[in-house]
């Protein structure tokens, strides 16, 4: 067998045909898996107890609002292991922030999920999920660092698969209870494509040992930066829920359904597929290339990204303005025909979140990370205060996804203005980029 590489090879081949092959096949990989985690959750809820799936889905969100952010390590690590390579300190500071994270966890939120939410769940079973889910985001992780796509668009679809399997298994062949089987589904699951992005990465970059770090300028800068990453990730979450909470106090249950069962899956898997492959993908790409002043690649991305976006909204638009109606009604029960108003609106601004994961990808691959969580923040405030001026002029609950859109729309702007200004940064340096 070959002796595993430091650095992955990955620079010879172009840089925007590298983008665009993991690009659209973590779109498909992505697809799969939302059709896999779809369809067992219709087959799930026609026989296992509503409160068991209930209790379920609120101890996993639970413990992955704990360790999410962890995940806002992710960026940091990427931008940083592009400037420095430097993967043996980069990857050693994330184990010990992992390891204080999943400590903290099993420490203050597993007694918490037990004895003051009174949720009966297994020792074993809880300890199971938080050891699992912490070793899959540190793999997660170390395979967005060293760029190795194929493995991670592997995993998009191998971890379903193996949460129903195992879940299958559990259930038919050892006879656990149905709420027993879906907490060791996810145990198993999440170790399975732990193990599998280990061999993956292992084959090609050697495992760095766990010792003491160095912290030099270069590894205080990546504390910070990830610390900031992480408040970021807890902002972008923060947003969703913003949303949801004012759904909840000023408009009915029938309206919150609305929101709840087809808004937000929708925006949920929108998201996944067209949203979250710019982090997964082009920041890495932005961020090789900004080291190196490839501004002629920059440029190639920018417009490949922003033709995307323009192509996905418009036909996510024209779906919603002549079908959507059609679509919900076959979809979903007649109760929720009410959602079809509050999509459309979501599709006239789907191009801002598109083209926003863009700019902050820029942004952050220039290490600006800061600048990058104050846009999201305001992103936040435009939502609550868009809400609250609309509110004089409607009671309708389509001013919620436009003052969410509006929120984006203003990170758009802002992020825009943060670009132009780091274009004419370059020009006073007489750095073409143009």
């Amino acid at each position: 067998m070959k002796n595993p590489q430091t650095i992955p090879l990955v620079d010879d081949v172009d840089t925007l045909t590298r983008l665009k092959t993991a690009f659209v096949a973590g779109i498909w990989a992505t697809l799969a898996s939302i059709s896999i985690g779809f369809l067992f959750k219709v087959w799930l809820a026609q026989w296992v107890a509503k409160d068991d799936l209930a209790l379920f889905n609120s101890v996993i969100d639970i413990v992955s609002l704990s360790l999410i952010l962890m995940t806002g390590f992710r960026s940091s690590m990427v931008v940083t292991y592009s400037q420095t390579h430097n993967d043996h300190d980069i990857i050693n500071i994330f184990r010990f922030s992992l390891i204080v994270m999943v400590l903290i966890t099993w420490g203050l939120v597993l007694p918490y999920i037990k004895h003051e939410l009174h949720i009966n769940v297994g020792y074993f079973e809880m300890v199971g999920v938080i050891f699992g889910m912490g070793l899959k985001i540190y793999f997660t992780n170390l395979i967005a660092m060293y760029r190795l796509y194929d493995v991670s668009n592997k995993v998009t679809w191998i971890e379903p698969t193996s949460n129903v399997i195992t879940f299958i298994s559990c259930y038919y062949i050892f006879h656990f209870s149905a709420l027993a089987s879906l907490f060791y589904s996810v145990m198993v699951s999440s170790l399975i494509v732990a193990h599998f992005m280990y061999w993956k990465r292992r084959k090609q970059i050697a495992t760095k040992p766990l010792t003491m770090v160095q912290l030099d300028p270069n590894m205080r800068n990546y504390v910070r930066k990830s610390f900031t990453a992480s408040l970021e990730a807890g902002a972008s979450i923060l947003m969703i829920y913003a949303a949801v909470l004012l759904t909840i106090t000023h408009f009915s249950l029938d309206e919150l359904g609305d929101f709840q069962v087809v808004v937000r899956p929708i925006f949920t898997y929108m998201t996944m597929l067209f949203v979250f492959p710019i982090y997964r993908f082009v920041l890495p790409e932005l961020s090789q290339s900004v080291r190196k002043g490839e501004h002629a690649q920059i440029r190639a991305i920018r417009r490949w990204v922003y033709r995307l976006a323009i192509i996905v909204s418009t036909i996510f638009f024209l779906v919603m303005l002549v079908g959507g109606k059609e679509i919900i009604g076959f979809i979903f029960p007649a109760q929720y025909q009410g959602a079809e108003i509050v999509l459309f609106h979501f599709s006239i601004f789907f191009i801002f979140m598109m083209l926003n994961a863009y700019q902050l990808a820029y942004i952050k691959a220039h290490g600006k990370f800061t600048l990058s969580l104050m846009i999201r923040l305001s992103g936040i405030v435009t939502l609550v205060v868009s809400y609250y001026l609309l509110a004089l002029f409607t009671a309708n609950v389509v001013a919620i996804i436009v003052a969410l859109g509006l929120g984006y729309m203003m990170m758009f702007i802002l992020s825009t203005i943060a670009e132009q200004q780091i274009l004419r940064d370059y020009r006073r340096q007489g750095i073409t980029v143009d």
